[in-house]
């Protein structure tokens, strides 16, 4: 029988990083947040970015995601290189192949839990009865089907991270990045929402890419890189353990 770690390990990468640094400022204040940093992330493999605060994981994770440029280093997605792409060609890739959760949910308060999942189904020009069909397909994996009509002021922590979780699943993205997922959340609930995103990333064969303090999701990664002063000092694989 082949063994699901050593096909994974052989696949091509979804998502290359390549000598990846990112300098804030000149002279006296000149920051090198992230120091020629090298990442490969495979279809179905959850990467864990861990280190102390100002170590560069969050530098890195808006490198990889396409949210900030790199100051030198590429970032490829399939064949695109990211790091190269017009604004253009970026929106298209944050709207098309890439999802976000934020740590902050970054919900729109006024609108629906359906509302806010619906968005990037908007965006895409997705028609409406399959709008309707995908959006309540992503509120049942994360276990909000009852939830539905409510607003974000109307629901827990859980729940918010629950619905941002699920706007970001639902265009089917590539690659799903994770700042600090289960930061303001309490054990119990950050606990539920770490078994979502390993069940997702395990059931739908998504990349992901996750920063994160929490030991119990360190140990639940593929891969785990540390980081220290924007360099990667070591990577382990828990998972295969």
């Amino acid at each position: 029988m082949t063994d699901p770690t050593d096909t994974q390990a052989s696949a091509a990468p979804i998502l290359r990083g390549r000598q990846l640094t990112r300098v804030f400022g000149e002279g006296a204040t000149r920051v090198e947040a992230c120091s020629g940093v090298d990442v490969d992330v495979r279809q179905g493999e959850l990467v864990v970015i861990r280190g102390r605060s100002g170590s560069g994981k969050t530098t890195l994770l808006n490198l990889l995601a396409a949210v900030d440029r790199p100051t030198s280093g590429s970032v490829w997605l399939g064949e695109l290189e990211l790091s190269a792409a017009t604004e253009d060609e970026l929106v298209r890739v944050r709207r098309d192949r890439i999802g976000f959760v934020f740590q902050g949910f970054g919900l729109i308060p006024v609108l629906s839990a359906t509302e806010n999942v619906e968005l990037p189904l908007r965006l895409l020009g997705v028609p409406a009865d399959e709008r309707d069909e995908r959006v309540a397909r992503a509120l049942e994996d994360v276990g909000l089907t009852g939830h539905a009509a409510q607003r974000p002021p109307e629901m827990s922590g859980g729940q918010q991270q629950r619905v941002g979780i699920a706007r970001a699943i639902v265009s089917e993205p590539e690659v799903l990045f994770a700042d600090e997922p289960t930061g303001q959340l309490d054990s119990m609930t950050a606990a539920a929402t770490m078994d979502l995103l390993v069940t997702l990333v395990r059931q739908r064969g998504t990349a992901a890419v996750v920063t994160t303090h929490d030991p119990l999701l360190v140990a639940r990664a593929d891969r785990v890189l540390e980081l220290h002063d924007g360099r990667v000092v070591d990577e382990t694989h828990p998972a295969a353990g």
